[in-house]
């Protein structure tokens, strides 16, 4: 592994920090501003789920585009750059407009949301892009290192800030987030300058039609995102609270993100020797039992060790997850891969709010079924993909026979 490629992977994990810490702050003042703005409080979390149906559509288009505006070096960091730049500018605008009324506040919410799509796909697809195979393992690690610091941060967040003006968080973050992505402009420079493995096939077609894996790799992605959203933002904190109170949660729901941090290194050592799907795959059926072990916990202590399983279970598989959405779209289709995978992330996510919008989540015999909804998830999905990386390692045993 290059010295570049591995001062990249820090960079990408600091700047998927600095996004998702920016999203956090939205989601903490959004009820205040919405109230300022006029909005009823019950149809905040439909702003919400715009936000989230805007990503899962643009996170995809972005990918493609990345793509297209890669094959001339530097240009993409320059592009990432200025929408980050609008980005922020929307983003630091939001408080100081709320009271302007309800129109012009969802309209620089959706400026904000759809121009910060830049900073999920397109980064990310400078590691499939330019980094050696055998390293992207360990790469996505990092990657992905600063997104489950800000989850576990998250808590302690929202307590912070809660009765501070947000004025100055939404500055500070703008301020700090455009200053950060500047970097990425020479880093991608210095990825195109280290020397390139000779490809192995043929470039793919950024605009082509979605392949049978891409396709089937974005199922199976969705139904783990939508397990992974309604065990933790459904079920986690009622789980808790059958045995702390509601001032322990704080301290009690990072437990899921450390085990989502100290389980990627690892399970990066695993794929790079076993595949992406196996890794997905095996880490998908642990966290199901996992799941199982939260709900049948008897005590605080087996219920944290549990959580702390269904971290290191969802860790894992999102990492294994971007080293599988690489190698489908090596060649030319980085972006478009990995955009897929975060429009996957998103959909979960909107489908998570809109049972929570409907009042399915709080249906206390919807809620009874629910409940074994992410295990029943994760152990479907898990079968299928480690049936596939099987499937995978016969077809190779059958070609060198050949």
């Amino acid at each position: 592994m290059s010295s570049a490629t591995h001062r990249f992977g820090w960079y990408l994990a600091v700047l998927q920090l600095l996004f998702t810490m920016c999203w956090t702050v939205y989601a903490i003042y959004l009820p205040r501003m919405a109230a300022a703005a006029g909005i009823d409080p019950g149809t905040v979390i439909l702003l919400l789920m715009l936000d989230q149906a805007i990503f899962t559509i643009c996170d995809f288009a972005t990918g493609i585009v990345a793509d297209k505006v890669s094959r001339v070096v530097g240009r993409l960091g320059v592009w990432v750059v200025a929408a980050t730049a609008v980005s922020c500018v929307a983003f630091l605008a939001l408080p100081f407009i709320a009271s302007a009324g309800a129109p012009l506040f969802i309209a620089v919410t959706v400026v904000w949301t759809v121009t910060s799509s830049a900073l999920r796909a397109p980064p990310l697809m400078l590691l499939g892009k330019y980094a050696a195979k055998p390293s992207l393992p360990y790469l996505s690690s990092l990657a992905l290192l600063g997104y489950g610091i800000a989850g576990a941060l998250a808590p302690y967040m929202a307590i912070t800030l809660r009765d501070i003006d947000p004025r100055w968080p939404f500055v500070v973050a703008s301020v700090v987030l455009v200053l950060a992505t500047l970097g990425i402009v020479s880093a991608e420079r210095r990825l195109a300058s280290e020397p390139q493995p000779k490809a192995a096939s043929a470039p793919a077609r950024a605009f082509g039609p979605l392949t049978t894996k891409a396709a089937v790799f974005a199922l199976g992605m969705i139904v783990l995102a939508l397990g992974y959203q309604m065990h933790f933002a459904l079920a986690s904190a009622p789980l808790f609270l059958r045995f702390a109170k509601p001032a322990d949660l704080e301290w009690l729901m990072p437990v899921f993100w450390i085990g989502f941090k100290i389980s990627m290194f690892p399970a990066g050592l695993i794929t790079k020797r076993f595949g992406g799907y196996a890794v997905m795959g095996a880490a998908a059926l642990v966290g199901a039992l996992a799941i199982i072990g939260a709900h049948a916990a008897q005590g605080l202590e087996l219920l944290m060790l549990a959580q702390f399983a269904a971290g290191a279970a969802w860790g894992a598989i999102l990492m294994s997850a971007f080293t599988v959405a690489f190698s489908i779209g090596e060649n030319g289709a980085e972006g478009r891969m990995s955009g897929l995978l975060f429009s996957a992330l998103a959909l979960a996510t909107l489908a998570r709010m809109g049972m929570v919008a409907g009042g399915f989540a709080a249906n206390p015999s919807v809620n009874a079924m629910l409940q074994w909804t992410p295990a029943v998830c994760w152990s479907l999905a898990g079968a299928a993909l480690l049936y596939l990386a099987f499937a995978g390692l016969r077809n190779w045993a059958s070609a060198s026979r050949a």
